[in-house]
């Protein structure tokens, strides 16, 4: 099935817009220091401890109150104001990472400290993730929300690409500590553009009216199960992000026993990154008629690689449809962003997003716990062909729906 793309006028670009352009340029460094991130914690807190379940210890802080408070997060972004959450987050998440880098540059760290700054650090993530939706929408005119998201994963790209090679330049050089004291700086310098920037108003529900945390939530899960094409959209969202895990899980291992080792992996890697920024570069300026079917279209490729791998093909192919599948994936996120921040109500978007978010985050857990477990049991092709077939079936299956196939641009 072809999706076609519909010709209009030129759109001026977003980054002509002050507010946005501040907004960008914030976001665009705290990216790149949070790309630095993974790699340097790995290797400290290995190096500190030996252990790789205390690896294992300090993520899970990170990540279970970042899951468990996604939907609080969004009630936040819509009771509140979007920017002013944003930018105390930015100052926690500075605080975080900067007491986790001194705590590697004393020499002697402490994994209760770190552990436990990653969980404030997970639990600001939860409430800022939700304002990124609400601050594109209310800095640029409508017209050019479309080129906004995709500026901003063409921002989530470069630092993917960047990221790693400036993570082991700091590691090698300076030490993992320098490299969260990057990050913390990074989030700093958010923080001081986020003061600049003007974001539309919407309105708010008055204090003395506002209902409760509950109904907030109800009513946010009200907008999203009203909308088919939105709800069988995250399932689709959750089955990615679930392959995702397991491909990222037994693909290294696999690069080193049967495809000829750890340059193989880095090429699938930058291969993989270098098609999600092209991704979204094409974003910037396609624009095809039936924007949510064309995201769903899009993230089935994700079972090419995945089929691949477990059926042995040469590795440059393999390579190539990674490449592929993360292209797809760099072009319709902006397009089902877009979609998304045109559709729904500007008093409901954190929370129906943060739903969206809830869902894609949690399905990685489960990726990473089930894959080795699967691959011990029956090797590395069931897990990885299972992956496929579940994220193949649900994205096809939600282009299958009536919501999905109607919902046009126009």
């Amino acid at each position: 099935m072809s999706v076609t793309a519909t010709r209009r006028p030129p759109v001026p670009h977003p980054l002509r817009t002050r507010s946005f352009r501040l907004f960008f340029a914030g976001r665009s460094l705290s990216l790149l220091g949070d790309a630095v991130i993974p790699a340097a914690l790995a290797l400290a807190v290995v190096q500190a401890t030996g252990s790789a379940g205390a690896l294992a210890l300090v993520l899970a802080c990170s990540m279970v109150p970042k899951l468990l408070l996604l939907p609080l997060g969004g009630v936040a972004g819509d009771r509140f104001n979007a920017r002013g959450i944003a930018l105390a987050m930015d100052l926690v998440r500075c605080g975080t990472q900067l007491v986790v880098g001194v705590q590697l540059l004393s020499g002697t760290p402490s994994l209760a400290v770190i552990a436990a700054v990653e969980v404030a650090g997970g639990a600001a993530g939860a409430f800022a993730t939700p304002t990124t939706a609400p601050l594109v929408k209310g800095t640029v005119p409508a017209q050019s929300l479309q080129r906004a998201n995709a500026a901003m994963a063409m921002a989530f790209s470069v630092s993917r690409v960047g990221g790693p090679a400036l993570a082991g330049t700091l590691i090698l050089t300076v030490g993992a500590g320098w490299a969260f004291v990057l990050d913390a700086a990074s989030f700093a310098a958010s923080a001081a553009l986020l003061c600049a920037v003007r974001v539309k108003e919407v309105e708010k529900t008055a204090a003395a009216k506002r209902p409760s945390v509950f109904d907030d939530l109800r009513e946010g899960w009200q907008e999203v199960r009203t909308r088919d094409w939105y709800w069988s959209s995250l399932i689709g969202h959750s089955a990615w992000n679930g392959a995702a895990a397991v491909l990222m899980t037994l693909g290294p291992g696999m690069a080193m026993d049967r495809l000829g080792g750890e340059p193989v992996w880095v090429a699938f890697l930058q291969a993989g990154a270098i098609g999600l920024l092209i991704g979204s570069l094409a974003a910037d300026r396609a624009r095809p008629r039936r924007p949510v079917l064309a995201a769903n279209l899009g993230l089935a490729t994700y079972a090419l690689p995945l089929l691949l791998l477990a059926g042995g093909a040469p590795v440059p192919v393999i390579i190539g449809a990674y490449a592929v599948a993360q292209a797809g994936l760099g072009f319709l996120s902006p397009v089902w962003e877009t979609a998304v921040q045109r559709a729904v109500p500007e008093h409901a978007l954190a929370r129906v997003t943060s739903y969206d978010w809830l869902l894609s985050f949690a399905a990685m857990p489960v990726g990473y716990a089930l894959a080795p477990l699967a691959a011990s049991a029956w090797g590395p092709e069931v897990p990885l062909t299972a992956a496929a077939v579940t994220v193949a079936g649900c994205c096809v299956g939600a282009a299958l729906m009536p919501g999905v196939r109607r919902f046009t641009s126009d």
